[in-house]
């Protein structure tokens, strides 16, 4: 993924329910940012020339973080999801990074679902939180 493939990311996450976004963190500065930082991790999936789904992935050195997976609604059960999963995964090793987590809102049962069929547990001896150090505003769909 590059920012040039910013707002035609943005329309597919808009198109999918369940997603979390907010007005900083999701915004072109704030991919931008991420992308510069991360910039062998993200990655799209096209059909035509348009793209039907996205992965954005990162690591701190020693954890991999996945957000904001995607698919268009219309190309689902094709492996697409599948196939930019493992493609975030093998990019992760490959910074020697060992384990990856990531954030699904509990509504969000088709992610759920996927994840569970991916191999990734649920951790019920964790407490999720999180404190925003400006004012956010959430993007649900």
């Amino acid at each position: 993924m590059t920012i040039d493939d910013y707002k035609k990311v943005y329309k597919l996450w808009m198109s999918c329910a369940g997603m979390g976004l907010n007005n900083l963190d999701d915004s072109i500065e704030g991919i931008e940012k991420f992308l510069k930082r991360n910039p062998d991790t993200c990655f799209v999936a096209e059909v035509d020339n348009n793209i039907v789904g996205v992965i954005i992935v990162g690591n701190d050195g020693r954890r991999g973080y996945i957000y904001h997976t995607a698919v268009n609604p219309q190309y689902r059960k094709q492996g697409i999801a599948k196939s930019l999963v493992d493609t975030a995964m093998e990019a992760l090793q490959k910074h020697g990074i060992n384990k990856a987590a990531l954030v699904v809102f509990d509504r969000n049962e088709v992610g759920n679902d996927f994840w569970e069929k991916m191999g990734f547990t649920v951790r019920d001896d964790l407490v999720y939180r999180n404190k925003a150090l400006a004012e956010i505003i959430r993007i649900d769909t």
